[in-house]
């Protein structure tokens, strides 16, 4: 009898890459789930006697699954297949009874380690029907590369500033300029923001990383820096530049290991300092045309410090782009 299998995660790119590398004879039978709420639905279904289980989703997530789960003391064994990978995401998974964690995009090698460890995997000796993979669109897998890379760069900024990074699902659309402009106004929370920008090419892709940074997140991010507080130009401009360094590198990092490309980056430049997103708007829009972008708001858990990071592709790096994509789709582990 095949064994109940549920994968649950928000982008179908996370739940194919999950499927395909799953062991040839293993006997399941694989249930989908794309938010925490379906999740909990099928486990209570008996579909679910091992779920691998996405984090960060909308409408309920996978640390809501968990505590359920423990709640209602659910017959299931959880595994979490994550791109946040911060030490106190492992411990707190752990804590509300997940099995064990694997860092996305999942590798085949690991989680047959994984399964066997934990005694979860049995050999079938008659061929196993095909399990049918989800259907995975461009801009859906464009989600999840950007979910890996955020992850990447969640984990290098949680290290140096030791504290808890809170995710966001990543926003991913392709906008022309009038409505970039928009995106960029929707920061704009009457609070007035610095901002810094570096530019990246590679094969015949390029774009520029613009980091926004809330002013009143500056004393924080000092403190946890372990700088002065910054009453002045230079060290203001010293916090900009260590955490666009952190997050636009490692995010652009993140971004190559994926789509096996090299970027090179050009030096950051301030955009503005103290000024409203209208400001930065004005002064800046004349050069943005249509673009692909990748919109990350990133927040440290118990303290005032927010920054979003928007990445920006060219509209002449969309065709490279989706060709890589289709290629990173459709390949096998």
């Amino acid at each position: 009898m095949p064994f109940p299998v549920l994968i649950c995660d928000d982008f179908a790119l996370a739940r194919k890459q999950i499927v395909r590398s799953f062991p040839t004879q293993w006997n399941i039978d694989v249930t989908y789930a794309v938010n925490g709420l379906e999740a909990i639905e099928a486990i209570r279904q008996g579909k679910g006697k091992l779920v691998f289980l996405d984090l960060n989703m909308p409408i309920m997530s996978g640390f809501d699954v968990l505590d359920l789960v423990q709640t209602e003391k659910l017959d299931c064994q959880i595994i979490i297949v994550s791109a946040d990978i911060q030490i106190s995401t492992l411990m707190r998974a752990k804590s509300l009874g997940a099995l064990d964690f694997i860092q996305k995009p999942v590798n085949p090698e690991s989680l047959k380690y994984l399964l066997d460890e934990h005694n979860l995997f049995r050999a079938c000796r008659s061929p196993i029907t095909t399990i049918p993979s989800p259907h995975v669109d461009l801009l859906d897998a464009t989600k999840e590369l950007a979910n890996v890379a955020m992850g990447k760069a969640a984990a290098l900024l949680s290290h140096l500033l030791d504290a808890v990074v809170i995710l966001p699902i990543p926003n991913v659309n392709t906008l022309e300029v009038n409505e970039l402009i928009m995106a960029l106004k929707s920061t704009d929370t009457q609070e007035n923001i610095s901002a810094l920008c570096q530019g990246f090419i590679g094969a015949n892709i390029a774009g520029e990383a613009l980091l926004l940074f809330h002013d009143s997140s500056f004393n924080d991010m000092a403190n946890l820096m372990n700088l002065p507080l910054p009453h002045d130009h230079h060290n203001e401009i010293e916090i900009m530049m260590d955490i666009g360094n952190v997050l636009i590198g490692a995010f652009l990092n993140g971004l190559s290991e994926q789509l096996d490309e090299t970027f090179n980056q050009s030096h950051p430049v301030i955009l503005g300092k103290h000024c409203s997103a209208n400001d930065l708007i004005h002064e800046n829009s004349g050069k943005w045309t249509k673009n692909l972008t990748m919109e990350i708001n990133y927040r440290i858990e118990g303290h005032h410090i927010q920054c979003d990071l928007l990445l920006v592709l060219t509209e002449d790096s969309i065709p490279t782009l989706k060709k890589k994509l289709q290629h990173f789709v459709n390949r096998t582990p």
